[in-house]
């Protein structure tokens, strides 16, 4: 029960999820004969990452009325998140991933003039973030329209208003928009958390110059930058360097774990849903920053989007010797 006597419970979050198209085969897109088909969305994997680890989870987003938003809808509520899926009359986005060599994963999106792009503030559900503990968004959405990005302003005036805690994964996508546009939005959206995630060349763009060049702050130094900022919480995930935050006033730095790399993309997201069903749970700051941590590790070393997302068995499972065969 909170201050003002609302029940709160769980996570709320939204955005644009999309199709899927993953090459199976490493090489340029243009000899790939094997093709997956599934669901990729910042927001919807942190909130099926939240579901997975036993935590209340919600997202709401619009959707076209097509065999790739039936797919998102299903997909969602088959990983027990409570789902708002708003038909609209556009298509939903699509986004193409493919290996060229290595581990290096190229991400196309065909998603301009999408369902998901066409998001109001009239989609935002009052009553959602009235009651939700944590309301989740990221830098993605402002980027798609100037409605989204209103949507996002109004997601954020609700929750600010009635005290539901706000966190924020900068999230920031150069092919959406450009650093000097971004750096202005991204900046007030972190301004108005209370948690916040980013990146390291992220952190420089929100607490730095926004100039491309970064400057050689270390993640400390960043994470603090970004709680001056405002939020009580600021997270900088470093990658294979692992993780710096600074928890009200107290500086925090993990280690990653050491694991075979299949797949990077939704690590950072694995993260985020640790840390944040975590923070659900009532867990310390360091329990959630080693969750997080194992969350994002598990992730990297499974194929796909969201596919990869633990539960809590895997977690348990990812701190024993590995074996060849489980029996």
């Amino acid at each position: 029960m909170s201050a003002d006597g609302l029940e709160r419970t769980g996570l709320l979050t939204f955005g644009e999820t999309m199709g899927l198209v993953s090459a199976l085969d490493t090489g340029p897109l243009e000899y790939a004969r094997g093709f997956g088909y599934g669901i990729g969305g910042a927001e919807s994997n942190v909130a099926i990452g939240v579901s997975r680890l036993g935590a209340p989870a919600a997202w709401f987003g619009r959707v076209g009325a097509d065999a790739t938003g039936d797919l998102v809808e299903r997909r969602l509520r088959g990983e027990e998140v409570r789902t708002l899926a708003i038909r609209d009359g556009g298509f939903t986005g699509i986004m193409v991933k493919h290996r060229r060599f290595g581990t290096t994963l190229q991400v196309d999106y065909h998603r301009a003039g999408s369902a998901g792009s066409r998001l109001a503030p009239a989609d935002v559900p009052a009553e959602l973030v009235g009651t939700a503990a944590i309301l989740h968004v990221t830098g993605i959405t402002p980027a798609l329209s100037e409605s989204a990005a209103a949507a996002v302003r109004h997601a954020l005036q609700l929750a600010r208003a009635g005290g539901t805690t706000v966190s924020v994964d900068v999230n920031y996508r150069s092919k959406l928009w450009s650093r000097t546009a971004a750096g202005p939005v991204l900046r007030e959206l972190v301004s108005l958390a209370d948690i916040v995630f980013a990146g390291v060349e992220e952190a420089e763009l929100v607490a730095g110059s926004g100039e491309s060049a970064p400057t050689a702050r270390t993640a400390a130094e960043l994470a603090q930058a970004l709680a001056a900022l405002g939020p009580s919480e600021a997270v900088v995930k470093d990658g294979a360097r692992g993780c710096t935050a600074v928890v009200d006033g107290v500086r925090y730095r993990l280690p990653a774990l050491p694991v075979t790399v299949v797949d990077p993309t939704g690590a950072g997201d694995a993260f985020v849903a640790g840390y944040l069903a975590e923070h659900l749970g009532g867990a310390t700051a360091e329990q959630r920053l080693r969750t997080a941590i194992a969350a994002g590790a598990f992730a990297v070393t499974v194929p796909g989007d969201c596919e990869g997302l633990p539960r809590r068995a895997d977690l348990a499972a990812l701190a024993r010797p590995e074996e060849d065969i489980a029996r």
